[in-house]
């Protein structure tokens, strides 16, 4: 086999590229544009100890030559949309190199993404005054993208007229679709026994343009492995104080409780707010939420968390039991995000619901509709 980069078929050049200049005597030496993504990688990754003792790669001379933005220069010409993402918040998340996001020069050709919002909330306090107005753009750019996707998503859930095509993700009864989910099964129907066996049922979304005045609070955790779920509760929480009809208050919380409802109109200067890490007191957090219930039957207090209880979880457990008693909603998520893969204390989750919360990981738009059924029962 010719050792020649150019002769190289493309998925051995990813192999090359992966395992760095240790594949060199197998697959050949990179040059041009290849070589350089080689060392844009090197540069990163050459930094893991464990692919160091593995060979994977050397963490070469070509690494010390690159300055952060002359990194950033480099990722932003070689590698697709989907890889930048990547190795930027691999940058900053992995290998602790936070001059990627605290300084003006490199901040101002980063590619605004959520992972680099994520960046932005946890080392904002790094930032001088130059800085954080440059971070600022650059987190007002990404939740306007957030921000008019849920719009849409959250407008659907609670308004409109009912339509049997739109299909909603919350099994309530009274919102089965009986003969839409006969025509999904209809090919699970056994003749000889005539019976139709259903695999998926269907339920419909139904809305109305009116509804009774309810007050949502949303106690958000700002814990560190958080962060995605601060950014989806601070846009949810602007969404929903746009509805007419809803009462919108949100706290973050860690060992304090910080009341941020004054600025749930404007996510960007609440998360601008947000100091992520920190002990959690989820029994605190729901004692402020208690306060704010005037009308328990029309109430619904949403605590995100991941469940780790730093405080009196005995307290926590009262709390929730005392509120579902007295006909307040409890609902415990411990992810709000797009991908709803949560990492969260099962045993503190168990006894939330044995007391009487429902608990579950949502997208946005999930909560955002299953919100909405609530508020209609």
């Amino acid at each position: 086999m010719s050792t020649d980069p150019l002769r190289v078929p493309e998925p051995l050049r990813r192999w090359r590229l992966l395992l760095g200049e240790a594949a060199d005597p197998s697959l050949g030496v990179l040059d041009g544009d290849l070589a350089a993504a080689d060392a844009a990688l090197d540069w990163l990754y050459g930094r893991d100890p464990d692919r160091l003792a593995r060979g994977e790669r050397s963490g070469g001379s070509g690494a010390s030559r690159l300055t952060v933005p002359d990194w950033i220069d480099s990722v932003h010409r070689l590698f697709p949309a989907e890889v930048i993402e990547r190795v930027e918040t691999d940058a900053v998340e992995r290998f602790g190199i936070t001059e990627v996001v605290t300084r003006i020069d490199v901040l101002e050709r980063i590619e605004p993404s959520e992972s680099l919002l994520r960046s932005v909330l946890q080392t904002k306090h790094l930032m001088n005054s130059e800085v954080l107005a440059a971070a600022r753009r650059i987190v007002a750019q990404v939740v306007e993208r957030i921000l008019d996707e849920l719009t849409t998503e959250v407008r659907q859930a609670f308004s409109g007229t009912l339509d049997p095509r739109r299909r909603s993700p919350v099994p309530v009864a009274r919102n089965f679709d009986f003969r839409g989910t006969v025509r999904a099964n209809l090919g699970r129907w056994d003749p000889d026994r005539a019976k139709l066996y259903v695999d998926r049922p269907l339920f419909v979304s139904r809305t109305r343009r009116h509804t009774d005045r309810w007050r949502i609070v949303l106690l958000v955790d700002q814990s560190g492995s958080m962060a995605d779920s601060v950014i989806h509760s601070a846009v949810l929480a602007s969404c929903l104080w746009r509805l007419p009809g809803m009462d919108t208050r949100l706290a973050t919380f860690d060992t304090e409780v910080v009341d941020l409802t004054s600025d749930v109109v404007d996510p960007v200067e609440l998360l601008m707010k947000v100091q992520l890490g920190g002990g959690t007191d989820i029994a605190r957090a729901v004692g402020w939420a208690q306060d704010q219930v005037t009308r328990a039957d029309r109430s619904v207090v949403v605590v995100v968390s991941d469940f780790y209880e730093g405080g009196d979880a005995g307290l926590l457990v009262r709390r929730v039991r005392q509120l579902v008693a007295d006909g307040t909603v409890v609902l415990g998520l411990a992810a709000l995000d797009r991908q709803a893969e949560p990492v969260y204390d099962h045993e503190t989750a168990r006894r939330l619901v044995d007391a009487g919360a429902e608990v579950a990981a949502m997208t946005p738009g999930q909560l955002a509709v299953w919100l909405a059924e609530k508020v209609r029962r």
